[in-house]
């Protein structure tokens, strides 16, 4: 019976899983949708996978086996760039944390381009709404943080800096790759 009920609440948990993911990429779907049909493109045009994989913590306490494989997948649509430096951006992936629970978030923001021939490095902020394991009892919570990018239009490396939250968490660096979907 002992098992039944483990297999019965892994079911549970994949569904609540899946049915939040669904949300997420919904609303990020339509946003991006919504903001590409507000500035003229063709949302499919400027849209990119990402491809979670990496993370790296600073000075975190030893014997704490932090997660830094975070992998997981997302979608971030950019778009139009205004007066030739800024892009807009909204973006949904869910990844596995730090302490190897899965995590999802929702958000957009906007980057300063600058072009150097082919390649671009973008600076700018990512305001986002994220659930976690660990985090408010898994309950969604708003959060701003940094955000970076360096590549060309094709394939680029995003980043963002994460300080440490009193009471648990370490600073860290999180890497995503993205990809252009029109590449395929």
């Amino acid at each position: 019976m002992e098992y039944a009920n483990k297999g019965n609440r892994t079911c549970r948990r994949l569904l609540h899983a899946s049915r939040r993911i669904t949300q997420c990429v919904t609303l990020a779907l339509s946003v991006a949708i919504g903001a590409g049909l507000a500035s003229g493109a063709a949302a499919a045009a400027e849209m990119h996978l990402l491809v979670n994989g990496k993370a790296i913590h600073i000075n975190a306490p030893a014997g704490s086996h932090l997660n830094e494989k975070n992998w997981g997948l997302g979608l971030q649509y950019d778009g139009n760039i205004v007066n030739k430096k800024w892009v807009p951006f909204a973006t949904v992936s869910g990844f596995s944390d730090s302490n190897k629970n899965p995590s999802y978030y929702v958000g957009g923001g906007a980057l300063r381009r600058f072009q150097f021939d082919g390649t671009h490095v973008d600076v700018g902020a990512i305001g986002f709404i994220m659930t976690r394991k660990n985090y408010k009892n898994d309950q969604p919570f708003f959060g701003v943080l940094p955000a970076f990018s360096i590549g060309t239009e094709r394939v680029s490396v995003n980043m963002t800096y994460i300080p440490k939250v009193e009471p648990k968490m370490v600073a860290l660096w999180f890497f995503q790759l993205k990809v252009k979907l029109g590449n395929f």
